[in-house]
């Protein structure tokens, strides 16, 4: 797809990163990164060890989550700047524009990402 064909695209992936870095920075309470903010938080804690193991475990956890998505937008931003962008990683067919609107970060066709989800159970 070239540059021109993939602009909405482009626009949507940067507004998605956009809306990701500000709710990072909002849930962290700026700058620092959320294990940071975790370590703070809990730290002056009354809670029990228990809880706040746990408590640490979903912070992380969701830290780990917003950095996937991060990337795998940074990814599609790199694959509309080196011209490859909606073409499918496995079969290279052209990924159907609805689907790129629904996920604009989606690296394969319905049907591949079928079989690579049967393959490849989370």
């Amino acid at each position: 797809m070239d540059t021109t064909a993939a602009q909405p695209y482009l626009e949507q992936l940067m507004n998605q990163r956009e809306q990701l870095l500000t709710q990072m920075a909002e849930q962290r309470g700026g700058k620092v990164g959320r294990a940071e903010q975790a370590s703070a938080h809990f730290d002056n804690s009354q809670d029990d060890s228990a809880q706040i193991s746990t408590e640490r475990e979903i912070e992380f956890a969701l830290n780990e989550h917003e950095l996937a998505e991060l990337q795998s937008i940074e990814d599609a931003l790199k694959r509309i700047h080196e011209g490859v962008y909606g073409l499918c990683l496995e079969c290279g067919v052209s990924i159907a524009p609805q689907r790129l609107h629904a996920a604009p970060q989606a690296l394969r066709c319905l049907a591949c990402q079928s079989t690579f989800e049967k393959h490849h159970p989370t």
